[in-house]
């Protein structure tokens, strides 16, 4: 492998080329062939399309792009923790995965006669994953804050390796439920590009539908989530209950309220006849009502709408700096979205939706989402106007070593890179719109009041399980 790769200045520079040409950073891993460790750097362009550079860790260094790319500071500190591959020029290089270290490891310095530490997590008194925030604050102001996560690592990748391209669906997809489609047609996706298929028009909708659906939940739950950290109780609880709705709707569909099992490596076996397509249709109809009188509700309520404004401000530089994404990068107005793009899903004609005041704060990420929740039921209600049947992926190609896939969550862009080895999984990286935005989260709540965190958390609304994988 070596001999075929660029040199560690080659690697940097193809990287500086392509970001200087308007490419964006989308992932980076360590990978190893029983030799000297690999490190592949996802870039993608503004049409959507991917490409990688691979350099080869000679004495497990490489030279750092993040300089170049702020958004690669987890990935390289992640490859560093599980593969070695040290990053020449990443300085200090802070443990990621790795927890067994001391306290002044992972935290910022932050000296002073004034500032002082508050640990929050990872024990938390709601039922939420494990993560620690250690705020750095002089009296309620945040001057900083490190976030800590990564305490359940399940080593999910890991387990795929050596199983069957189509056994390691179920693997990786479980690294969350509230993404469990995307993650499991982000797999099979890479899976497919990697054995030289493309799915058909009728599989890219069954998909389409799938994803959609579990993009409406998400979103309603989301917004019951803001209204629970500004303490409306009305809205926490009208929310809930629309987002029970979807997944109820969700359980009749494909049996599973999370929509387990219903995605499959080169082909889907969803099965809707015209009285479930019927069902659905009706109750999303009923959704639409229901969730536009309770978000006008909110609108009017002074008290609830004067708590988000200019809180939380993530704005569109610091979009592009951190690589944040999803609804978050597009409440700063940076209108990305990987449905506009993506050639293997039913998405045509598709464009983001964009807010009239897109200050990137908890009021704009508050009305990103209720905004994108109606282009996401009409959606669904044209791909649902006929039954959805069996369908297969076909031979397109000759394939390749590995494949890429990338596609958009509740939470942003999702990408998925399979290595295979025949027809097993030889590596598996998975990175996700809760693992690209959460430093967004840090970032966001340097320099506002310590009260005001748990709303501007909650108004990301990002998996921890997402990076626990």
């Amino acid at each position: 492998m070596s001999a075929l790769l660029p040199s560690g200045a080659a690697y940097r520079d193809a990287v500086a080329t392509a970001l200087a040409d308007g490419w964006r950073f989308a992932s980076l891993h360590a990978t190893s062939d029983h030799g000297d460790p690999a490190v592949r750097t996802l870039l993608t362009s503004p049409e959507g399309t991917t490409r990688l550079e691979t350099v080869d860790a000679h004495g497990g260094v490489v030279p750092t792009i993040v300089d170049l790319a702020p958004a690669a500071g987890w990935d390289e500190r992640e490859a560093h923790d599980l593969y070695g591959v040290r990053f020449d020029g990443h300085a200090p290089l802070r443990p990621l995965v790795e927890h067994e270290v001391p306290l002044a490891r992972f935290t910022t310095p932050v000296h002073g006669s004034d500032p002082y530490q508050i640990a929050v997590g990872p024990i938390h008194a709601g039922v939420i994953e494990s993560g620690h925030f250690r705020f750095h604050v002089v009296g309620d102001l945040i001057l900083h804050v490190d976030a800590r996560l990564f305490y359940k690592h399940r080593g999910l990748e890991r387990a795929a390796e050596g199983l069957p391209l189509a056994d390691g669906l179920p693997v990786v997809a479980r690294a969350c439920a509230g993404c469990w489609v995307t993650n499991a047609v982000a797999y099979a996706q890479a899976c497919e590009e990697a054995l030289g298929l493309s799915p058909t028009p009728e599989l890219a909708r069954s998909r389409t539908i799938l994803l959609e659906l579990e993009r409406v939940w998400n979103t309603l739950n989301d917004i019951g989530a803001i209204c629970a950290g500004v303490g409306i109780a009305a809205g926490t609880a009208r929310f809930a209950v629309l987002a029970d709705d979807a997944r109820q709707l969700n359980a009749r569909l494909t049996g599973h309220r999370f929509l387990f099992g219903s995605v499959a490596v080169a082909g889907s076996a969803l099965d809707l006849d015209e009285a479930a397509v019927g069902d659905a249709r009706e109750t999303l109809a009923r959704i639409r009502r229901e969730s536009s009188r309770a978000w006008h509700a909110l609108l009017f309520n002074g008290s609830f709408m004067d708590r988000m404004p200019d809180i939380g401000i993530v704005d569109a530089d610091a979009v592009q700096t951190l690589g944040v994404v999803g609804l978050a990068a597009r409440a700063a107005g940076v209108a990305e979205d990987v449905r506009a793009t993506s050639p293997w899903l039913a998405y045509d004609g598709f464009e983001p939706a964009a807010l009239r005041r897109p200050a990137g704060d908890v009021q704009a990420r508050l009305e990103q989402r209720a905004l994108e929740l109606l282009p996401c039921l009409d959606i669904l209600d044209r791909l649902l106007a006929q039954p959805v049947r069996p369908s297969a992926a076909v031979a397109t190609g000759t394939g390749s070593a590995v494949g890429v896939s990338r596609v958009e969550s509740p939470r942003g862009a999702t990408s998925c890179i399979v290595e295979r080895d025949g027809d097993l999984v030889a590596r598996v990286r998975l990175r996700t719109g809760s693992y690209a935005n959460w430093p967004a989260v840090a970032f966001a709540a340097a320099g506002n009041l310590l009260p005001d965190f748990p709303l501007i958390n909650k108004s990301f609304e990002l998996c921890y399980a997402c990076v626990d994988r």
